[in-house]
């Protein structure tokens, strides 16, 4: 009988013992729950789907359905989306939105979609007096509110109005500088009723500049007194990206 090398026999038990060890291996069912080194991956349009016992959804990370990418965290009590980061629609930048329960689609703070920089919601208002009567051909000054630009677009909501054969006009100048129409009440009318979107100049008026917003009116025919009620000025959201740019 030939003699087999003893170093080759210890080669092959060694081999053996390799060969069950790989084998045990293959049969153990890795921890699916628990990830301890390196980062996590889900590309190719995947999602991250987390949804609490009663199936609300409390966290979706990836794909929305208008194709954009996003996060989104509801309370698992099912009342509805409370944070989103983007996903919005493709026509506006993605935004940060906060919802209020049972809100949704409709946030109660957001940044703005279409200008950078500025506040979306809420919108704030600027305090005004609420009744002022015109009777001088000359304009005066009736009303002044003082504020921290957090808007690109300011609400104004206005009424003219006075005795029939009078007129008048009204307007907003912020800082000096007229923002905005005229607003003309016909001596052929009584009443005028404004309700304004007026885009700010975003290299006037970048976030947080302290301003005043003054609006002036005079009588513009006719010998009767006219009033002026101002109902609201409110900075507010942009709606599209030409009041972005405006």
């Amino acid at each position: 009988m030939a003699a087999v090398p003893l170093d080759l026999l210890d080669r092959i038990r060694a081999l053996e013992r390799q060969v069950r060890e790989l084998t045990g291996r293959a049969q153990t069912r890795p921890a699916l729950n628990k990830i301890s080194h390196g980062a996590v991956v889900i590309g190719e349009g995947g999602t991250l789907d987390v949804r609490a016992p009663g199936g609300a959804q409390v966290l979706g990370v990836g794909q929305f359905p208008t194709g954009r990418y996003g996060v989104s965290m509801a309370r698992e009590d099912g009342t509805g989306v409370a944070l989103e980061v983007g996903g919005n629609s493709t026509d506006a930048a993605q935004m940060v939105r906060l919802f209020a329960r049972g809100g949704y689609p409709s946030p109660i703070v957001m940044d703005d979609g279409y200008a950078d920089g500025y506040l979306g919601r809420p919108w704030v208002p600027i305090p005004c007096t609420p009744y002022m009567t015109i009777s001088s051909d000359d304009e005066t000054a009736l009303y002044s509110g003082q504020m921290l630009t957090q808007h690109k677009v300011l609400r104004v909501n206005l009424q003219l109005s006075g005795p029939a054969g009078t007129g008048a006009e009204a307007l907003l100048r912020i800082g000096g500088q007229q923002y905005g129409p005229t607003w003309s009440l016909a001596a052929s009318a009584t009443t005028k009723d404004v309700n304004d979107r007026v885009p700010l100049p975003a290299a006037d008026f970048p976030h947080g500049r302290d301003v005043s917003a003054v609006v002036w009116a005079r009588r513009t025919s006719g010998t009767g007194t006219c009033t002026l009620r101002l109902r609201g000025i409110w900075g507010t959201n942009t709606l599209n990206a030409t009041e972005a740019t405006s």
